[in-house]
């Protein structure tokens, strides 16, 4: 039996709003990961700095200079955007005292542009996402 005209647009709908999650989600998802791949590492402590929340940007803790010595996990950021919804706002924020000066460069070291290159890319990781989230959502 073939469909109402209501249900095929409510099912349309569906599909579409299913997309614009996925590629809201996926592509929030690979901007961090391209600025977590283009943070140097020392002990990896800014990299772990990174921290994502739907509620807000962190302050940069004027304590958080990570220990010599120390290796530190990348942050797990892929929950938090798991739990965004559409449309919500997804902030990620390096609470290192000195990811600043390793973004912009200080003291004679140039900047290493982490985060303002990896935006700069980000029409072609939406686009990328559209493409994988067509083949995937029919």
């Amino acid at each position: 039996m073939a469909q109402s005209f209501t249900a095929q647009v409510a099912a349309w709908v569906a599909k579409s709003e299913r997309r614009l999650e996925a590629v809201f989600k996926e592509s929030t998802q690979r901007l961090v990961s391209q600025v977590i791949d283009r943070t140097p590492v020392d002990t990896g402590y800014l990299r772990a700095s990174l921290q994502v929340t739907l509620d807000g940007p962190l302050p940069i803790r004027p304590e958080a200079h990570g220990a010599v010595g120390e290796t530190y996990r990348p942050p797990d950021y892929a929950l938090k955007i798991a739990g965004a919804e559409l449309g919500a706002t997804i902030y990620a924020s390096f609470i290192a005292s000195y990811a600043a000066h390793v973004e912009y460069g200080a003291r004679g070291r140039s900047g290493r542009g982490m985060v303002r290159l990896s935006v700069q890319s980000w029409q072609q990781i939406v686009d990328g996402v559209v493409r994988d989230v067509q083949m995937r959502i029919r």
